[in-house]
């Protein structure tokens, strides 16, 4: 392994070779705009050159996997919201699928269905956010103005089944709260005609432009099996050239009965990132139109009173129904002991829960597998011997998320 340390790369620096006759350190972050959260980066420059780089994270560390030990396999919903908080719904969905795992649920197609769409439109989200940041990053800031209205339209969505924008609490361990609105219907249908030739005009704007590419080729390259080694996932391993994608190779919610490819690029670099995102978004597109003509029928959740909440009116005025919200809300149902991993394919790769449970009414040791945290290693690599410009539009196309690398 090449030493890379602080003091290594120093002795081995020609003095004749610097810019400006000395060396400095800069911080870039916690607090800077352009880090996109709250972490830093410790960078020993040569004028605008990177000589080294040393990350920090934990400044907004929140134990999520410590409280989830305390509290019902019902109330961890609202801590997995606040993870990848650009994709909220399938990070929800990721946790209620490892309870179901646990316990041996087996939801209604209606639900696989209905989840895929939801998944789908937070995956087309979170890459219109990061896409949409990488060219304000690199000095076109006008597509992510376009971006944030498209957003705002799934958030829309978001709305009519969950009654939230951000942190959506979307869905219940064994299906949903609520089947589809009307009004999501109309919703879903007009995104599905108007927002193709929308989002073609912010491929328009970056994708071929000569002042963007210029600014993203070559920029934070890293190779296939430098992306392995670290254990990159999703499309920053996909943007080295490895076609892995958790929604094929282990197909979770009906995902094998849909038609789609997975975006490879090749070079690994800032470009290839926003490529590869580019196109997922079209096949999200694919996939929930397919989901959406292809609805079944049926319920909307699985016939688990144990641990799916009873409608509130029933809870009201009928004794059975304010008995199981009663046990779900306090914890009084166990659950089967054994050890589970799940994992479905977030907007930034494999996001993963090992569950243990010991036969109580909490988790005995919850562990999220969270793909920033994983992947945020890689970042002084990437970004040694290169501008500081290069680090920013580097880390954007990263899709670092604060919220990802502290739980």
């Amino acid at each position: 392994m090449k030493d890379n340390s602080l003091s290594n790369i120093l002795n081995q620096y020609d003095s004749k070779e610097q810019i400006d006759g000395q060396l400095y350190t800069l911080n870039l972050g916690p607090t800077h705009p352009a880090t996109h959260g709250i972490f830093q980066n410790v960078l020993t420059m040569d004028g605008e050159r990177i000589l080294h780089a040393e990350q920090t994270v934990g400044y907004i560390h929140r134990a999520f996997e410590k409280i989830s030990e305390r509290r019902n396999f019902s109330q961890i919903t609202t801590l997995t919201d606040r993870m990848n908080y650009c994709s909220a719904p399938i990070n929800n969905i990721g946790w209620h699928m490892t309870v179901e795992k646990l316990i041996g649920v087996k939801v209604p197609k209606r639900v696989d269905y209905m989840r895929v769409i939801l998944m789908e439109l937070a995956r087309i989200g979170d890459h219109l956010i990061c896409n949409g940041v990488t060219g304000m990053d690199s000095g076109a800031i006008t597509g992510l103005t376009y971006m944030f209205i498209e957003r705002e339209r799934i958030y829309d969505m978001y709305e009519q089944i969950c009654g939230a924008r951000m942190t959506t609490n979307m869905g219940r361990i064994g299906g949903f709260e609520r089947d589809f609105t009307p009004r999501f219907h109309e919703l879903l249908k007009d995104f599905l005609k108007t927002f193709p030739p929308r989002f073609q005009e912010f491929c328009n704007l970056l994708e071929r432009n000569r002042i963007f590419m210029d600014r993203t080729i070559g920029a934070g390259a890293i190779s296939a099996e430098r992306a392995l080694s670290y254990g990159f996932t999703g499309p920053n391993l996909r943007a080295s050239g490895v076609d892995y994608d958790v929604r094929v190779a282990q197909p979770y919610s009906s995902y094998e009965d849909f038609d789609f490819i997975i975006p490879v690029g090749t070079a690994g670099d800032t470009y290839d990132r926003f490529m590869v995102r580019q196109q997922e978004v079209w096949e999200s597109i694919k996939i929930i139109k397919q989901a959406y003509e292809n609805l079944p029928e049926g319920p909307f959740h699985a016939d688990v009173p144990e641990f799916y909440l009873p409608e509130k009116a029933d809870v009201y005025q009928k004794m059975e129904a304010l008995i199981y919200h009663f046990k779900i809300v306090m914890g009084e149902t166990d659950v089967p002991k054994g050890e589970v991993y799940h994992a479905v394919e977030g907007g930034n790769g494999e996001l993963g829960f090992y569950l243990v449970s010991d036969g109580g009414r909490s988790p005995y040791r919850l562990h999220f597998r969270r793909p920033c945290f994983i992947y945020y290693q890689a970042y002084p690599e990437m970004i040694t011997g290169s501008v500081i410009s290069d680090a920013i539009v580097t880390m954007c196309s990263m899709n670092i998320i604060a919220g990802e690398l502290d739980a």
